[in-house]
């Protein structure tokens, strides 16, 4: 069905038709967590975004390698476990089991590989000495070794700034060790009580930018389809990166690079650092897991987004709306039709650079003529019901069944049988004409965020309260 998938480059700054390196394969590295405490909602911005984007591809019959790195080794790391009085392994070895559970709550493809940076230090050490030879990079005295920035003629290029620029604006201590100020670090030299490995510059440990280009290489090779991440990756991470994997290689680095945009929080992007965060983990307590995932795909990717309460509920209630469509439809006996203009208008908004507000707009066109053909055409009701599924499907939404989400919007346990019982008290209310009674059991209910529909003679029942 596909046309030309188009993608913004952040290297180009404009839409370009996607031609992967090999027919059909695509070779996609995204930037994964460093993993000293829990992921946050504005990194399950970033994965849920390419989760989507793995989806699609494959959808469309693409074969997707897909590498999402965890960064094990790191100062924040060794800083946190110090604190909590346990080795870095101890400390890496639990985060990742958590991480990954938060990311298979919210539904997240796994990765074909998930490398860990300490699993690769013999790579990372093979790199640098290749760019030694080559002469970009160089030992300082104080035995670190370092990237030489002005040996690669675009540095620069990707971030869109300028040497001189970099210079005059560098936040970086003076270090007599560097030939530059903004020359960057590969691979340090051991401090005491530090995790430390042999290399050719004595016992140490690699720099964080060395990481993601010898674990890329190691397995996609030496140019990648997409390279991905958040937007304050750009500089100097992803700027790193290609600098000195082009420098070591030879060869172009990426062919498209791709930025999801900030969640901000207050007014200021989602940080651990500034400790203005909430964790995936603290969501899930209140929230359904779609719900996030709604949230995070709801503005277009490249766009920073709010977060508060009033548009986590109002994400809630939009995906409610898509539930509410396919309440009562019997999916088994019918398939989704095909060629329809809700397909082609859906597959089109996400070839255009992933719009997933466009796409998602489809749906509520979907769910709309749903609802319109429920009493009269249940049958073609059920099989655009169907084809809403498997659309929404492709974004992850609309993975449950819709009573099971509707019943339990709230992510909580709800006592089915007292809100049973209740039901059944208020149609005797109501068949004896009690309407008070029949009012007031409602109003009970509402209170604790409980909506009752009346349809046909029978009353049906969800969770419209999302927080707890």
């Amino acid at each position: 069905m596909t046309k030309t998938l188009q993608l913004y480059n952040t290297f180009s700054q404009k839409k370009e038709n996607f031609e992967p390196i090999e027919p059909k394969k695509v070779r996609l590295y995204v930037c994964g967590p460093t993993v000293y405490d829990l992921c946050h909602v504005g990194h399950a911005r970033v994965y849920l975004f390419f989760d989507v984007v793995v989806r699609f591809l494959r959808d469309q019959g693409y074969e997707v390698t897909y590498v999402r790195n965890l960064t094990d080794i790191d100062d924040k790391i060794i800083k946190r476990s110090a604190e909590n009085q346990e080795t870095c392994d101890q400390l890496t070895t639990r985060i990742i089991q958590e991480v990954r559970k938060d990311f298979d709550e919210l539904g997240i493809v796994v990765p074909t590989v998930e490398p860990c940076a300490t699993q690769y230090i013999p790579q990372m050490i093979a790199m640098i000495e290749r760019l030694i030879e080559k002469g970009y990079a160089y030992v300082g005295s104080n035995q670190d070794v370092y990237y030489q920035i002005e040996r690669f003629e675009e540095y620069g290029a990707l971030s869109h700034r300028n040497l001189d620029d970099l210079k005059e604006g560098a936040r970086v201590e003076i270090d007599p060790a560097k030939r530059n100020p903004l020359d960057f670090v590969l691979w340090k030299s051991a401090k005491p009580g530090e995790p430390a490995w042999e290399s050719p510059w004595g016992m140490g440990r690699p720099g964080w930018h060395i990481e993601c280009s010898a674990m890329s290489l190691e397995n996609l090779g030496e140019t990648l389809d997409i390279h991905g991440g958040g937007p304050d990756l750009i500089f100097p991470h992803h700027e790193n990166e290609r600098a000195q994997s082009e420098a070591a290689s030879g060869k172009p680095f990426v062919r498209y690079w791709m930025h999801v945009g900030y969640v901000r929080q207050n007014k200021q992007k989602m940080s651990k650092s500034d400790g203005n965060f909430l964790t995936i983990r603290d969501f899930l307590k209140s929230y359904h897991s779609e719900v996030l995932r709604f949230f995070a795909i709801g503005s277009h990717y490249r766009s920073p987004i709010d977060y508060s309460l009033e548009q986590i509920d109002s994400a809630g209630k939009a995906l409610e709306r898509l539930y509410v469509a396919l309440r009562g439809l019997d999916l088994n006996s019918v398939q989704a039709p095909i060629d329809t203009e809700y397909e082609k208008q859906f597959y089109a908004s996400m070839e255009d650079d992933f719009n997933t507000p466009e796409a998602i707009a489809v749906l509520f066109s979907l769910s709309h003529e749903i609802n319109r053909l429920k009493s009269t055409k249940p049958t073609e009701a059920a099989e655009l019901g169907a084809l809403l599924k498997k659309l929404a499907g492709l974004l992850g939404l609309l993975e449950l069944e819709a009573e099971a989400f509707l019943q339990n919007l709230r992510g909580k346990e709800i006592n089915e049988q007292d809100i049973e019982a209740l039901i059944e008290k208020r149609n005797a209310a109501r068949e004896a004409k009690d309407w008070a009674e029949a009012d007031k059991i409602r109003e009970i209910l509402s209170e604790q965020g409980i909506v009752l529909e009346d349809s046909q003679g029978k009353t049906t029942w969800h969770a419209l309260k999302l927080r707890n």
